[in-house]
């Protein structure tokens, strides 16, 4: 059995494979161990996304971008170390290192986050919109609380010199 757990934006955990009332109490600790012990690493950014997955056996498997080897490294040390990890599989990808594709994550970013309807998500501690790019091609992830929300992000991520864009936006109480 085995379960898949999201990080981006707020850090939410979503559960696929498995009803979430038959999860032992265990793997849901281990889970929250896991995700809060990525929430405190200080390099974690909007331009990063992590995925978890945790297994019966409590092996857990890193998926998702992040922006430096660095960040792929100590992600993967500090999980290794949380308590009831019985394995780590780090299979963090690391986006290319390109000043192009970092300027346009800033434009992105600056699109989204200085629009007025989006300052609510710019306040908040650990902004829910992230934005990952990828050789001129941009992906939103995270959660927002709408539809509209969802559909604005993406508009506002057509910014000059993107080549494409895709939202894995989810909206609040989406799966």
């Amino acid at each position: 059995m085995r379960k898949l757990f999201v990080l981006t934006g707020l850090f939410y955990a979503l559960l696929t494979g498995a009803a979430p009332g038959r999860l032992a109490a265990a793997d849901l600790s281990l889970v929250d161990r896991v995700i809060d012990t990525i929430q405190r690493y200080e390099r974690m950014t909007i331009f990063d996304d992590v995925k978890i997955e945790v297994d019966d056996k409590s092996t857990v498997r890193l998926t998702g971008r992040v922006t430096t080897p660095l960040k792929r490294d100590e992600i993967g040390e500090r999980v290794e170390k949380v308590s009831g990890v019985a394995s780590l599989v780090n299979d963090i990808h690391v986006l290319p290192l390109s000043p192009f594709d970092a300027q346009l994550r800033q434009r992105v970013a600056t699109a989204i986050y200085s629009y007025p309807p989006f300052w609510h998500y710019a306040s908040m501690a650990v902004p829910p919109i992230h934005i990952l790019v990828e050789r001129g091609y941009v992906t939103l992830t995270g959660r927002v609380r709408s539809q509209q929300d969802r559909d604005l992000a993406y508009a506002r991520a057509q910014v000059p010199g993107a080549l494409g864009v895709t939202s894995e936006l989810k909206v609040d109480g989406e799966r």
